[in-house]
């Protein structure tokens, strides 16, 4: 059975929805206006196009920038608005069924599945790092996190008394277990592009 948690307001939650919602939005709209530039004018590069391995270009003429046959920032366009709204109408004392949980909990684990496959196909196969992709990067990996410990430490993902108890210590640690996700992806962008060194080169060089 769901604990207290499960019941009370999940504030925190709700406000850093409602913030990675928005900046995953503003991310999205921006990649779909970059889209439109470089359909409009073939000739030009995105105004996010800052050197041969920061730019947006390549990500969004590739192959993986339009996965379902259209571009991918139009998934962004209406996916981010479900935080947004789930967190407001959790600051507006809303209570949701558990089954609403488990869909939300789905779309976000597909979307990260989604971003790891991004964030690979970027650093291996296109070779290139996309200011605004890693910004929708930046934020969906935290909010997997905090709404996975939240839902495990409520009982509304059926889980053990144990894991439940594990899943409330460790919600404090999400800044922690972000920055060292970020670490990570960071280590192998260096690693596979000499990212310090192109990033810098071509600013300074």
């Amino acid at each position: 059975m769901p604990d207290d948690r499960s019941t009370s307001r999940p504030t925190v939650m709700a406000v850093w929805l409602i913030i990675a919602g928005a900046v995953g939005w503003w991310a999205a709209f921006q990649l779909t206006l970059e889209k439109l530039h470089v359909l409009a004018n073939p000739e030009t590069n995105a105004s996010c196009d800052f050197s041969v391995l920061v730019q947006c270009t390549a990500n969004l003429t590739s192959p993986q920038g339009s996965v379902f046959g259209f571009p991918n920032p139009i998934i962004g366009l209406t996916a981010w608005m479900a935080p947004v709204v789930v967190g407001f109408a959790l600051l507006a004392g809303a209570r949701f069924a558990r089954w609403f949980w488990w869909l939300f909990e789905l779309g976000l684990t597909l979307a990260l599945v989604f971003v790891v496959w991004l964030i690979a196909q970027s650093i291996f196969a296109l070779g290139t790092l996309c200011p605004w992709c890693m910004a929708t990067w930046a934020v969906t990996i935290p909010t997997f996190y905090v709404v996975t410990l939240h839902l495990l430490r409520s009982g509304i993902l059926p889980a053990s008394a144990s894991v439940r108890r594990g899943a409330a210590s460790l919600m404090k640690w999400v800044p922690l277990i972000t920055f060292v996700s970020y670490a990570v992806i960071a280590a192998i962008a260096q690693i596979r592009l000499d990212a310090l060194t192109n990033i810098f080169g071509g600013l300074f060089g």
